[in-house]
């Protein structure tokens, strides 16, 4: 029971952050990724603080947890990340952001999550 405690309380703390930073709201995430018009480098302050966090706690995780590591570049990676790109850059959503989103009921917002879970539907039965 803790560890669903635990589980909820980050989830929670993680929505608060991307609502207040601005992150679940398209039109400032593609103002930040419009960088020859009207840039709004605001979230690179979001993201500073991320990273900061990041290396704060990364080396822990990996001697709890080691991942294996690799250096190969295959065509289901790069057709994956060039897809997350563009879906991010149309939608203005990545997928924290986007199931944060969800709570102000808008139309965009479910159809930027109908996508999302369509395409991870799609990828398994092409590729499991």
């Amino acid at each position: 029971m803790i560890a669903y405690a635990s589980a909820f309380g980050a989830g929670l703390v993680f929505g608060v952050g991307l609502w207040i930073s601005g992150m679940a709201t398209p039109r400032k995430v593609l103002d930040f990724l419009d960088v020859t018009g009207a840039w709004d480098p605001s979230l690179a302050l979001v993201m500073a603080g991320a990273v900061g966090v990041t290396l704060a706690g990364f080396p822990a995780a990996l001697k709890r947890h080691p991942i294996e590591k690799r250096s190969d570049l295959n065509a289901p990676l790069i057709i994956g990340a060039t897809i997350f790109g563009i879906g991010w850059g149309i939608g203005g959503y990545c997928p924290g952001p986007a199931l944060t989103a969800l709570s102000n009921l808008s139309a965009e917002a479910f159809v930027f999550v109908g996508a999302m879970v369509a395409g991870g539907l799609a990828h398994r039965l092409a590729f499991d």
